[in-house]
């Protein structure tokens, strides 16, 4: 199991340090995970070998939101100060990209009925 985290934490620091090396426009982690698939893809053996450390850790996830948590709770006063703000933030945005997405389904819906009838 240690061997299986140090894998992934390997990975994942590879990500990092290629992502700052290079300068990609995307976080170390993503691209760690994109070579760990790529990893997956070329040694299926290696996804066999990790797969139990992983689900044991997408079984502990919700030990990770307890330090945001606590961040929320420590920092009510600027959440009293900004609440109204954030509310609207969080539910316009959640509302928006609900609509887009829906939009985006239906344009695709649309796009591919029409395609399927011209051939």
């Amino acid at each position: 199991m240690i061997l299986n985290i140090t894998i992934i934490l390997g990975f994942q620091l590879t990500g990092e340090v290629m992502t700052r090396a290079l300068s990609l426009p995307l976080p170390g982690p993503v691209t760690g995970m994109a070579l760990l698939l790529a990893a997956f893809l070329i040694r299926p053996e290696l996804a066999t070998r990790v797969l139990p450390t992983s689900q044991g850790i997408l079984q502990h996830l919700s030990l990770l939101f307890v330090p945001a948590g606590v961040g929320v709770v420590s920092h009510t006063d600027a959440l009293g100060d900004s609440g109204v703000a954030l509310l609207i933030a969080l539910v316009g945005s959640t509302v928006l990209a609900l609509a887009v997405g829906a939009l985006t389904f239906v344009a695709l819906a649309r796009l591919t009925d029409n395609a399927g009838d011209r051939s």
